[in-house]
């Protein structure tokens, strides 16, 4: 049995084991393949059964040319470089791992509104570059600092992920606002449910936890945002194809959006001309709210069982 992982090192830079995969057959782990080239993933595959992939696209031509293919396993979530349709025509599941980052990146989007808040690393790096120091008074500040007790929050998509942020907000002290299409009992216990309109209205902070679709692709747009109060705060760790950039960046020149905290952009890694990159009031990290090494250890662990699932003969987890 021959089994390949094709990017494996943002996954596991080091801190993890591959060992529980290596038991189930004969491993060989890529720490990174050209995302562009397919035939660099066709080379590497070869014969093997069962391949694993974080970000490599494992598409028609890919599996056409890799025969041998009997099972495939997403590092994540997400699985839209696969080719499932396809890969289901010829009898292959593709697994994925569900629900690995409900507390990391929960987490991650509270954290990116408290530097909204707060700009802690701005401050620290101020105090050592010696303004502290320098300061005709006991403190300063270089930003607006925000309380966010009283305040609302606004969460577009309230799954698992949004309403672990839910319940975070309101031991802040905020009111919880949420839009989903599918409401949940659990959900009424941590917030409102409003429509998106409302929602848009009523929120001083609007954060992102749904999945991208065809149909909500770009809908933080110049209209939406004309319809948010004015000086709103964006959260955003879901897809950055779920905000158009241009417009996102238009509206914090002009004030209308006070902030944003952005984890996710359209194009991954960032491209140079990404009109974020120069807009006023706007927090970019490198797509890391998934990486803490607990959440990373539930994807490897989830994979490893996917993989044992499959050659029991019960595949789990199966997107295709």
């Amino acid at each position: 049995m021959k089994i390949v992982v094709l990017d494996g090192y943002v996954e596991n830079p080091g801190d993890l084991s591959w060992d529980a995969l290596g038991a189930l057959g004969a491993l060989t782990v890529y720490d990174r393949t050209d995302l562009h080239d397919e035939q660099a993933a066709i080379d590497r595959i070869g014969d093997a059964e069962l391949v694993f992939t974080n970000k490599t696209p494992i598409t028609r031509r890919v599996l056409e040319a890799c025969p041998q293919i009997r099972f495939i396993g997403v590092l994540a979530t997400g699985y839209n470089v696969v080719d499932t349709t396809f890969a289901r025509e010829r009898g292959i599941p593709v697994c994925n791992v569900p629900a690995y980052g409900t507390a990391s990146v929960s987490q991650f989007s509270i954290a990116l509104l408290l530097e909204v808040c707060h700009h802690v690393g701005h401050h620290s790096d101020s105090v050592r570059a010696g303004d502290w120091t320098r300061s005709k008074d006991w403190c300063y500040w270089d930003y607006p600092l925000i309380e966010l007790e009283g305040k609302t929050i606004g969460i577009i998509g309230f799954g698992r992920i949004g309403q672990q942020e839910g319940r975070v907000a309101a031991a802040l002290g905020m009111r919880v606002l949420a839009c989903d299409g599918k409401p949940t009992d659990s959900g009424r216990q941590i917030a409102e449910y409003v429509s998106l309109e409302e929602l848009y209205a009523r929120a001083d902070v609007i954060t992102l936890h749904c999945n991208l679709t065809a149909e909500n692709t770009g809908m933080i747009n110049r209209d939406a945002i004309s319809r948010m109060k004015d000086g709103v705060i964006l959260i955003n760790n879901a897809r950055g194809q779920l905000i158009v950039e241009q417009d996102l960046a238009d509206a914090l020149n002009s004030g209308k959006v006070a902030a944003a905290g952005l984890d996710v952009v359209s194009t991954e890694p960032i491209r140079a001309d990404n009109p974020l990159l120069g807009a006023k009031n706007c927090i970019l990290t490198p797509h890391i709210s998934w990486a803490p090494k607990e959440s990373r250890q539930r994807i490897m662990d989830c994979s490893v069982e996917n993989a044992r699932a499959f050659l029991a003969g019960r595949p789990q987890n199966v997107v295709n």
